[in-house]
């Protein structure tokens, strides 16, 4: 090929597969100039505005903006500083369009209201530092004066959601609702009742050690019996409470009796509240945790067992 030849618009479109239009409206841009004109007065290019038609193209496709094109092909700017900024704002980009899609796919799924649609789209649209805040007011909430001991501190550590630079869709959803329920009036008091209950029975103890919860206690020694369906009314469940009783007992410094059993009754009601586990399983796709062990069967088994055996 002549390095001389000059070419028209026409054969310049051939050669490139664009428009004719398209390669005008670059022309009159400054973004490939004619090299010269025929006798006629058209635009004529050399072989050169081929190749640079090509690099405009793949740049267009790539989402550049005509401004920033004109300053590549004059050497201005450098193409991999360019490619990295707009690398970097197409990140920003497909992360906004993702936060939008879960949002509508929470929508879709929940059947939510146009009030509430447009409460999880400003809740997925907050900062970093944004959704930190509206965490920490909720903490803060549940364990204001609470969390002296290394134990509120440790649970407060533990329940912050942390959403990814990259999340998935749905991380969004989960935090989306992590997000309501952490603003709902009824489950921040809720949360902070039994915060409190935990406060009181660490204050019992002789130590600043971190205790054991007491479902945990319960769900130890609970879980072989629900496992072998023995009925939480039956005798055979009688060996089962007392021995899970003994240790609240221990726990709490408080002789096993009656009113101990229906304390703890109602202790463990409060901490069966489903909107605390669906809280501990959205916070575990938020921060990609395994999904928590549910604690309801146990806890159901171990109310009902305690209530058949105080009642008057």
């Amino acid at each position: 090929m002549d390095g001389d030849t000059l070419y028209s618009i026409g054969e310049l479109a051939r050669r490139t597969g664009l428009t004719v239009k398209t390669i005008r409206f670059y022309s009159d841009r400054g973004i490939v100039a004619p090299t010269g004109r025929s006798p006629a007065g058209y635009r004529l290019y050399s072989i050169d505005a081929v190749a640079r038609l090509d690099l405009v193209r793949t740049m267009r496709e790539l989402g550049l903006d005509l401004p920033t094109i004109r300053k590549v092909v004059d050497r201005e700017l450098s193409l991999p500083e360019v490619a990295a900024a707009h690398a970097e704002a197409l990140a920003v980009q497909i992360r906004v369009l993702g936060m939008r899609r879960a949002v509508l796919m929470a929508v879709a799924e929940r059947g939510s209201t146009p009030e509430e649609t447009e409460l999880m789209h400003r809740l997925a649209q907050l900062s970093e530092d944004e959704r930190r805040r509206l965490i920490g007011d909720f903490l803060d909430a549940v364990f204001g004066g609470l969390d002296a001991t290394p134990a509120f501190a440790g649970a407060m550590r533990s329940m912050t959601p942390e959403l990814p630079d990259n999340p998935e869709a749905e991380q969004v959803q989960a935090w989306v609702e992590l997000a309501e329920m952490s603003l709902d009036p009824d489950f921040r008091t809720m949360m902070r009742r039994m915060a409190e209950d935990q406060a009181a029975e660490q204050s019992r103890s002789d130590t600043m050690r971190p205790r054991r919860h007491i479902a945990a206690v319960v769900r130890d020694q609970v879980g072989p019996a629900l496992a072998a369906g023995i009925d939480p009314s039956s005798p055979q469940a009688d060996p089962i409470v007392a021995a899970f009783t003994a240790q609240c007992a221990h726990l709490l410094r408080h002789p096993d009796d009656v009113q101990l059993r229906r304390r703890l009754a109602t202790r463990l009601e409060n901490v069966n509240d489903p909107r605390r586990e669906r809280y501990l399983q959205q916070l575990a796709v938020v921060n990609g945790w395994p999904a928590p062990e549910s604690l309801t069967p146990v806890l159901d088994w171990s109310v009902q067992a305690l209530r058949v055996r105080t009642q008057q």
